[in-house]
């Protein structure tokens, strides 16, 4: 298939550009979807981003778009624009398989109330993209569709567990993709591509395929290119649901004027930390972050380091989150475990090492952590840390191997290559994930910064401010 400069040229647009190129009738939604569709069959073969595209349905739903926008009908904010959704993420009558070969063949009935938003909102579904099952692990792969190669590099992962949200984006073959979270599954693989990853505040969004929904940790999330995009996805996707007590009375701000009227960060103080006690970070990914505090700086805010002693707390998330697994999957595994990878279940098996106690203790320790990240911001305003110890880890990596920084090998994937993201799953305050520049080997690097609770605003407004102060490389493909 080719793929033309024109149709290169539309992918390359951000979601806020299109929407003014829609307003205008400079741009139609069937030249938006058409362009999308053709990007995402080219690469696929490549990256192999997605387990199903839905070519035939985004072109009819397109073409009822373009139909509303001559006849003058209303249009809403994200009118015609298209969107992917992790394959984790229900849609009504589209496959959604969990990245499991134990649900290939599932059909949902119904979407979940982001996806309903974001239809409601005028956009187009062209896609769903890869999970490893279940969301189990930070590399995209799984017995069902195989693996998710990185954006930048194909010898590297895509991270996870939306790592084909991440790719998808990043690829420029939709400016806005619906992702989660649930120890760093926005965040890892935004870093590892190069794009933008939010986890917002618990409830912002509601979470309607949450089994305890008092519990929950796990988060239904936006990925985009820009923090413009995130905003305006955000605003979409927030807002109060029965289905999920956190959502209820949530207020909800208007997101898209404090990306736009973000300036400086003047008067704001930022607390900072590379890494926890003991953990190490690769040198460059160091310098990197070291350039991104100075930015942070230039724009105005006042910077003071944090002491991380208390945030050795993978073992504590390991305890909550496993323990779910296994109330969740355990029958299945027993029943068929040749439908699973060997990673998936070794993580449900070795949950039976918890006890009811164990578990009780590992929510007593989330509170403390709670409240330990609320003293930290009643200091300062934002939070900052590097997203990953290190770039894309390589493409054959696996969970239970060794990771490898700076020549040196380090057992326990998760504690030393994401030990800030796990963090804020648990407390849920909201995290973003922004490109702060490449790595020695050519690669991206993640800034995260987080933020007070529940004032989403004011942190996607602070990342927007350090987004315009740090123009990135980002790399054009034409496959």
């Amino acid at each position: 298939m080719t793929i033309s400069t024109t149709n290169d040229s539309i992918c390359a647009m951000t979601a806020a550009q299109l929407a003014r190129a829609i307003q205008r009738k400079s741009l139609s939604p069937v030249e938006i979807v058409s362009a999308a569709l053709e990007r995402a069959h080219r690469l696929q073969p490549e990256f192999n981003c997605f387990i199903t595209i839905c070519g035939e349905r985004a072109m009819q739903q397109a073409r009822h778009a373009e139909a509303d926008v001559m006849s003058g009908r209303e249009l809403g904010p994200l009118h015609g624009i298209p969107f992917t959704v992790k394959d984790l993420v229900n849609t009504a009558d589209v496959r959604t398989t969990f990245g499991t070969l134990a649900y290939k063949d599932n059909i949902p009935d119904h979407d979940a109330v982001s996806v309903a938003r974001l239809r409601a909102a005028g956009a187009i579904l062209i896609g769903k993209t890869t999970t490893p099952e279940f969301g189990c692990q930070s590399l995209t792969r799984s017995p069902l569709f195989g693996q998710t190669r990185n954006a930048w590099s194909a010898e590297r992962t895509s991270g996870g567990s939306s790592g084909g949200a991440a790719v998808a984006t990043a690829q420029m073959i939709a400016p806005l993709a619906v992702a989660s979270d649930g120890g760093g599954s926005t965040r890892i693989p935004a870093a590892c591509n190069g794009v933008v990853g939010l986890k917002q505040s618990l409830g912002v969004i509601p979470h309607s395929q949450a089994q305890d929904v008092y519990g929950n940790q796990t988060y239904v999330t936006p990925t985009t290119r820009t923090v413009e995009d995130t905003a305006m996805m955000l605003q979409v996707m927030a807002g109060e649901d029965p289905i999920d007590p956190w959502s209820i009375g949530v207020n909800q701000p208007d997101y898209v004027d404090a990306v736009r009227t973000a300036d400086d960060l003047k008067g704001k103080r930022v607390l900072y930390c590379a890494v926890p006690p003991g953990r190490p970070i690769a040198a460059d990914v160091q310098r990197a972050f070291d350039a991104a505090l100075q930015r942070l700086q230039a724009l105005g805010a006042q910077l003071e380091s944090f002491d991380a002693t208390a945030f050795n707390i993978e073992p504590v998330w390991r305890t909550v989150n496993h323990t779910v697994w296994r109330t969740r999957f355990i029958d299945m595994v027993t029943r068929e475990p040749a439908l699973f990878s060997e990673t998936f279940r070794r993580q449900v098996e070795s949950a039976q090492a918890f006890s009811s106690v164990d578990y009780q203790r590992a929510m007593f320790a989330r509170s403390a952590l709670f409240h330990h990240v609320q003293g930290l911001l009643q200091r300062a305003d934002f939070l900052v840390t590097p997203t990953l110890s290190r770039t894309a880890l390589p493409i054959d990596q696996d969970l239970f191997q060794p990771i490898d920084i700076d020549g040196k090998p380090y057992e326990d994937l998760r504690a030393n290559w994401f030990p800030w993201t796990m963090v804020f799953n648990m407390t849920g305050h909201p995290a973003i994930s922004v490109p702060c520049g490449t790595a020695s080997d050519g690669l991206p690097v993640g800034l995260q910064l987080v933020g007070r609770f529940r004032q989403d605003a004011e942190l996607l407004r602070a990342a927007a401010a350090f987004e315009r102060a740090s123009p990135c490389e980002r790399r054009y493909f034409c496959g």
